[in-house]
Order: structure tokens, then sequence, then C-alpha cells
């Protein structure tokens, strides 16, 4: 029998403003057909973890899976309306502003976090000098790391603020916010190439641990998928986000079109 979750709303905020990635700029967004900056896939899909967290608490943290698909842009200071129903244990949730299906996903909570081994995910550094994306910065079966980040006191508080999350749990229990992860993951792209304006699609995520405040986090990123789709160039990858070298937090798979099609008919 499926229950009701409480709706959550939030001010969405456009964290990436002076971001190298332009798509989040007022400007460039416009020529490529929306009409301002887009805000961050990866923090709508921070706030699609309220609702889950919500429900299943550190248990969530710690062995949660979310799924993720972005639809519509969600802007800068416009209201995002999150609504999640439940159904076999599985949480449906949909994000909404201005009237449109902007994002949709599921989450859900495994009896135990599946056993992943740290020896089938290479460790190798992000590249040393960055060069323009093009078809050879994502060969298929290529490994990507990226630049070690750790998120402790005033980063911490900043990033909660920045993804309007109010939930006492990280504070009172020194947990980072899995949202960072898929920041991780982004710098999986970033941190290999240098990107013109760039999309990030979908994602899955399988918790497998509780990331802490202060872990320095990185992933180890192997590129599963590069392909031309209606213009657009897409890269998919498949990655296991790791806590300080050693302590698998997340098997996730990442989905951005890197050439959207303005630029991929250049």
């Amino acid at each position: 029998m499926g229950m009701t979750i409480e709706p959550y709303r939030v001010q969405a905020y456009n964290t990436a403003k002076q971001s190298e990635n332009k798509m989040h700029d007022d400007t460039v967004a416009k020529r490529f057909g929306f009409s301002g900056g887009l805000v961050p896939g990866v923090d709508v899909m921070a706030y699609m973890m309220h609702q889950p967290v919500a429900k299943w608490g550190r248990a969530f943290l710690e062995r949660g899976f979310i799924d993720v698909r972005f639809l519509k842009p969600v802007y800068d200071g416009e209201m995002a309306e999150l609504t999640a129903g439940e159904s076999n244990d599985v949480l449906s949730i949909e994000v909404q502003s201005r009237d449109e299906l902007c994002a949709t996903g599921t989450a859900s909570l495994p009896a135990s976090a599946p056993a992943v081994s740290i020896a089938d995910y290479k460790e190798v550094a992000a590249v040393a000098e960055r060069r323009p994306v093009s078809g050879a910065s994502y060969e298929l079966g290529k490994w990507l790391g990226t630049t070690p980040r750790d998120w402790a006191g005033e980063a911490a508080a900043g990033y909660l603020a920045d993804i309007r999350a109010a939930d006492p749990i990280y504070t009172k229990e020194g947990l980072g916010h899995p949202g960072l992860l898929q920041r991780v993951m982004n710098r999986a792209l970033v941190d290999n190439a240098i990107l013109g304006p760039w999309i990030h699609v979908g994602s899955r995520m399988q918790l497998l641990s509780a990331a802490k405040v202060g872990d320095v986090i990185t992933a180890r990123a192997k590129v599963i998928g590069n392909y031309d789709k209606k213009g657009h160039r897409f890269v998919e990858l498949d990655a296991l986000v790791v806590a300080n070298g050693k302590t698998p937090l997340a098997h996730c798979h990442h989905i951005a079109i890197y050439q959207p099609r303005e630029q991929a008919a250049a």
C-alpha cells in the first residue's frame, strides 16, 4: 500500500554562476534555447535526496539508492516543488518548477549495500594539463581521475546552505551530504578536459558508506559510453567515489552531454 511523503519546496539557487560551464550563464544558456542560466543537475539531485533522507535517515546515507533523470531546467531563484509517492518501498520523486516537470527519480533502501571491490576501479590522477574537449578526452575504456576535494568546516556549511539543506542530520552527526559525491562525479569530466557548455543528463547512485565532513573525496571513473545522439555528444561513466583513498562511498553511473548540438555542429 502506497503512502504519501511530505512535499518539499526549495527556492532553487544557481551555485555555478561563476562556473567554467557557461550553460549556467544566462547569456550563453539562451543561445541553447533556455531562458536563463541552469541550476546544476547535481544540485537538483541534492534537493531530491531530501525526502529519502527524511524517510530513512542515516540508513539512506549509508546504503540508499537513487536514480535521477533531468528533463527540463530549473532556474535560479524559482521555486522547485518536490513530491514523492511510495509504492513497494520505492519512492517516486518528481521535481516541478514553473509548472513544468523538470526531473524524475526513484529512491529505495536496499537491505544491505552491495559488495563493490575497490580493486576493480583503477586509481589515476586527473590529467596534468587539460586540453579543449574532443572525442579523445573520453575514449571508451579510458580511466579518469579527479583532483582530491574535501568539504570541511566552512565549505561543508556553505554547501548545505547552497543546496538549502536544513536537515539537522548532517551537522549533528558530522556527515557529508551525498550531493557532494555527485559534484565529484562532475569533476571526473571537468578535471580532464576544458569543456564548453555541457549538460548533466542523469545519474544513478548506490551509496555504500556515509561520507563524513572533511573526507578527502575522489572518483575513479571508467568511460563506458561515448556516442552521438540527435547531434549531441554524450559520455557515460561507471565510477566509484572514494573517501581518503580507501573507503568506497558510492557506485555511480553518470550521463552527460559534453558537446551540445550548437557546439557539436561547429
